[in-house]
């Protein structure tokens, strides 16, 4: 599985407002994962997000995004079977990619869903 990459640290000044971060309705997940919907329209979903510094590795399940993924990286870094990427990384996955995310450090992503996604179980035989 590839990821098409672009860096936009070149041009573009990530100026977060913490307060205004910390007041969005955060969904937790109880191992360091945190996400707040930020709109929803029939299966297109963009989404934010956190996760801890301290979040456990497997914070994030192995899934199928089904019409692909557009993610910002906001703050932090996020590690998966493509690749790391940095604070002003911008990433896009094709559809039917799959992949288990993993943050390093404190990290934010905003995150485009345009037809939803699947937890790939990996205990069904």
């Amino acid at each position: 599985m590839d990821a098409l990459c672009r860096s936009l640290r070149d041009f573009l000044k990530i100026d977060l407002d913490d307060g205004a971060v910390d007041r969005l309705p955060w969904r937790d997940f109880g191992n360091g994962l945190l996400m707040a919907r930020l709109a929803r329209q029939d299966r297109s979903e963009v989404v934010l997000y956190r996760i801890r510094a301290d979040a456990k590795p497997d914070a994030f399940l192995k899934h199928e995004h089904l019409g692909g993924e557009i993610y910002l990286v906001l703050k932090g870094r996020i590690v998966d079977e493509t690749g790391e990427y940095q604070e002003g990384d911008f990433v896009f996955l094709k559809a039917k990619s799959v992949h288990t995310p993993r943050a390093i450090g404190e990290t934010l992503v905003l995150v485009l869903w345009p037809e939803g996604v699947r937890v790939i179980d990996e205990s069904a035989p």
